[in-house]
């Protein structure tokens, strides 16, 4: 029996000693499944005391399957393939209570409920372990529709949405082997040696942020852009979103459609192409202005955005002076309709040295109403070039008060890059910053214009190319990519480089060479560089 109890340890503990004795044959087989009751001359039902009894003893069968199989587990080049380590077994009870590792005074403490479907058997690829789950309808999607081969952009809308989720949740699990994202930092330590987090180095999801239009309901003082661009025609647009759908596909990432403005509401074609989006599996969200509630609900009818963000300037006196009298109170109402139709919603506010004494007043007025509050520095273009920036000093200042507020209250966020000087200092994990891997431009990120060029960044002129003309991939693959991707040459010597490289569209703002000089507020003590 000694073989028979390690390849089916919970099955020979349920059963006991008692019950074991009537197995009167030798039982010592390598492999397969439990032996048939019937082979020792016993009834079924005196054989097996639990109903359960039968879909344990084919897990615990798949388990030790899995366990002695071996496979190549690198995943493909492109695409989605099942882990060939897994099996799949039919039951009518839950039985995964018995695989996890939780402490009970008895074996038959552990409770099953009846449940008709299947558990999902695997060995990690990284970890090597093996796993049992109850496999819910999202993973049985991924396995059937991986298993016949089927292909799921044949899925729209939410449907496809839906099963890109399960896809990456799988993937995640290791049920799944998907393809390597070929959007990854040619870094894997910092210069000071310091192991960075993998999340820093590689990006699953790349972000359009297609600026459908110039045209806005409000003229804000410190806006980048008030030229009046001719929009893509609606065929056009389609164009840009099935090139967009064929550069996920070629570097084996998601795609997240950020729609702005302008008042992206303004496009005459906003909702068509919003809806042509979705089918296309992208995630959405929206970077622009109050809008009336008939609008939130035909948006969200579509699909609800990933999140909507708004823009507050300070407090009420300040902002009105910025953005419109009365524009403070709208954004405050229109938070609560955001809430009451469940869309996520995000606050942000330009840094400048007029407000900067307002942020964090601002950041506790709208906690609680906002899902999620954070800051930029003024880039000075367009009408920003008459305001002002704080002083270096103060913003340090500044900076240490607000992480410190940030550290301790949900929905505060942290986006400025220079942040992670700080979080060395303090000898604290670093943060992604500005697009969760330092400076995103052209890396993880393009801007859309709405006459089609493509910018590595939307806050200063750092064109690519344009679309449709060319291909994404290819202003992708291009050297003025590649030159903003990379930074500015001050900074490439530095540690904290792969998660910072300051702002570029601030570098601009104040006439200096983007692909030269450092982030003027960088207050780096190290690395040769003084006391800055």
């Amino acid at each position: 029996m000694k073989k028979l109890a390690q390849r089916f340890p919970h099955t020979c503990r349920l059963l006991g000693d008692e019950h074991l004795a009537m197995l009167t044959c030798n039982t010592d087989q390598e492999s397969g499944p439990w032996p048939e009751p019937r082979l020792f001359g016993v009834a079924s039902s005196d054989a097996y005391p639990e109903p359960f009894f039968a879909d344990l003893s084919a897990v615990e069968s798949a388990y030790d399957a899995v366990r002695q199989r071996t496979h190549d587990l690198r995943p493909p080049e492109h695409g989605a393939v099942i882990n060939p380590l897994l099996d799949l077994v039919a039951v009518r009870y839950d039985v995964t209570p018995f695989f996890i590792e939780e402490p009970h005074d008895a074996i038959t403490d552990i409770p099953v409920i009846e449940q008709e479907g299947w558990i999902v058997v695997w060995k990690g690829p990284v970890s090597g372990r093996i796993y049992v789950e109850y496999a819910d309808q999202q993973m049985l999607l991924v396995l059937k529709l991986l298993a016949d081969g089927e292909d799921a952009l044949a899925l729209k809308g939410k449907e496809l949405l839906t099963y890109l989720d399960a896809l990456d949740h799988a993937a995640r699990k290791g049920i799944i082997l998907k393809a390597h994202s070929l959007i990854a930092r040619d870094v894997e330590r910092s210069s000071d040696d310091k192991p960075l987090s993998g999340r820093f180095l590689k990006a699953s999801v790349f972000t359009l942020q297609w600026h459908l239009t110039n045209r806005c309901d409000l003229h804000c003082r410190h806006c980048y852009d008030r030229d009046q661009l001719s929009p893509l025609r609606l065929d056009h647009a389609r164009a840009v979103l099935d090139d967009f759908a064929s550069f996920c596909h070629e570097k084996n990432v998601r795609g997240h459609i950020c729609f702005s403005g302008g008042n992206p509401f303004l496009y005459p074609h906003f909702f068509a192409l919003y809806a042509e989006a979705v089918d296309r599996g992208f995630a959405t969200s929206v970077l622009g202005n109050v809008v009336s509630g008939a609008e939130l609900e035909r948006l969200t009818a579509l699909i609800k955005p990933d999140f909507y963000q708004v823009s507050l300037e300070g407090l009420e006196p300040h902002n009105d002076f910025m953005r419109g009298e009365g524009y403070y109170r709208r954004v405050l109402a229109f938070l609560d309709l955001l809430r009451e139709h469940g869309i996520y919603s995000v606050v942000m506010l330009t840094l400048t040295g007029s407000n900067i004494d307002q942020v964090i007043p601002l950041a506790r007025e709208v906690s609680g109403r906002a899902d999620y509050f954070t800051f930029n520095r003024l880039a000075q273009v367009g009408e920003g070039s008459d305001l002002s920036l704080p002083d270096k000093d103060r913003y340090r200042e500044f900076l240490a008060t607000y992480l410190d507020l940030a550290d301790s209250t949900p929905g505060i966020g942290i986006k400025d890059n220079l942040f992670n000087i700080l979080r060395k200092e303090r000898d604290e994990p670093y943060n992604g910053g500005c697009t969760g891997f330092g400076c995103g431009a052209a890396f993880n990120f393009f801007a859309l214009l709405p006459d089609g060029s493509v910018h590595a960044c939307r806050k200063f002129p750092s064109p690519v190319g344009v679309v449709p003309q060319s291909r994404l991939s290819e202003l992708y693959d291009s050297m003025a990519a590649k030159r903003y991707r990379r930074g500015p040459e001050s900074c490439q010597d530095c540690s904290l480089a792969p998660v910072c490289k300051g702002c570029m569209a601030v570098v601009h703002g104040m006439g200096l060479d983007v692909f030269h000089d450092r982030d003027p507020f960088c207050f780096l003590r190290s690395e040769g560089r003084g006391t800055t």
